[in-house]
């Protein structure tokens, strides 16, 4: 690492979704695998009303003539020419400490709303902020379960049929859409992930609950047909050539018989089995959707593709993940381990490549 410039890296976590934890698990394994020679660390927790604090754990490697900043302190961020600074705020009456900018990039491990959809790549596009993943319009369909199935099928990739719900209304119309659909079938928030929110409904006298749930969480609801296959994850990283890693099969080890939010995040409950036993012409065609989704979707950066092959070796999307779960041990950092990319080296690319995009995208005139 001699010789090469320092980084200084904003690792965001927490959030105002109701995946708050998971992002908390998940930057808090980023911050640890960090090459401290190499990149500055400043872990931001955003709490779930949206203030942004630094984590009390957090070892801050500051500027000469910089002061310690206190747990506790609040951080806003300051647009500019210069841009690019986390800076402290303090009650009324008190001294705020010095601020920790410039900013080099900024690494967001938020899962769902306000994190996952768009909203923040807006706000760090506007202060001129690189940060790893996807930019807004990528962002913000790909978070949209709804929206981001019509793009996919049309360009002829195969998703799972469904029923749309707003604005918290279901009547007896919908109640005969699903019919068409079949039971068992599954109903989800369409902008959330982790499987919060979500049921498995196995005949009509449960739907109505079940939506109810999913209303709790979005305005805007699926009730999606149950495909009958196996789960496979495919990891996706880079900008305008990305690698596709190879496939991994979900194996659920609970008594779960799907992939539900116990099965993702309970010790021991699931496992990945990496590269997944597949037909070498269904491993070359998961490889190729993946990589069409990406592009398609205008992802950058990284995402976890979802599928399902059925019994009959049918190819069927599930979900795109832009800002998957980032523990050293979640299924998109084991993807890439399987062909020798390890986690720090992981992150490490993914922050190359955010500051590859944001070097590219001054070239254009706005």
């Amino acid at each position: 690492m001699s010789g090469r410039r320092r980084i200084r890296v904003a690792v965001l976590g927490g959030g105002r979704s109701s995946e708050h934890e998971v992002s908390l698990r998940s930057a808090a394994s980023v911050v640890a695998a960090l090459d401290p020679e190499r990149f500055d660390v400043v872990p931001v927790q955003i709490d779930r009303g949206g203030a942004w604090q630094i984590e009390s754990s957090a070892q801050l490697s500051l500027e000469p003539g910089d002061t310690q900043i206190e747990s506790s302190a609040r951080l806003s961020l300051e647009p500019g020419a210069e841009g690019r600074s986390l800076v402290p705020t303090a009650p009324a009456g008190v001294p705020a400490p010095a601020g920790i900018g410039p900013i080099d990039v900024v690494l967001p491990i938020l899962h769902g709303p306000f994190g996952e959809d768009g909203r923040l790549q807006g706000l760090l596009d506007m202060i001129n902020i690189p940060y790893v993943g996807s930019g807004v319009a990528a962002s913000a369909l790909t978070m949209d379960k709804d929206k981001v199935k019509y793009v996919l099928r049309g360009v002829g990739i195969a998703v799972a049929d469904h029923v749309v719900l707003r604005n918290r209304r279901f009547g007896a119309a919908d109640a005969e859409a699903v019919e068409r659909l079949g039971y068992p079938c599954f109903v989800k928030p369409a902008n959330l992930g982790s499987s919060v929110g979500i049921s498995k409904v196995t005949a009509p006298d449960g739907l109505a609950a079940a939506v109810e749930l999913a209303f709790r969480h979005d305005r805007t609801v699926l009730v999606e047909e149950m495909i009958t296959g196996r789960e496979v994850e495919l990891g996706v990283l880079g900008n305008s050539d990305p690698l596709v890693s190879p496939p991994g099969e979900i194996v659920i080890a609970n008594d779960s018989d799907w992939y539900d939010y116990s099965a993702k995040y309970d010790e021991g409950a699931m496992s990945l089995r990496v590269p997944a036993e597949l037909p070498e012409s269904v491993t070359a065609e998961l490889q190729e959707v993946a990589r069409r989704a990406f592009e398609v979707c205008g992802c950058s950066g990284m995402a976890r593709i979802d599928f399902f092959v059925t019994p009959e070796d049918r190819v069927v999307l599930n979900e795109i993940n832009t800002i998957p779960g980032f523990t050293s041990t979640s299924v998109y950092a084991e993807l890439f381990e399987a062909i020798g990319i390890g986690y720090p080296q992981l992150l490490e690319r993914l922050i190359e490549l955010a500051l590859e995009r944001h070097a590219d995208d001054q070239t254009y005139d706005y």
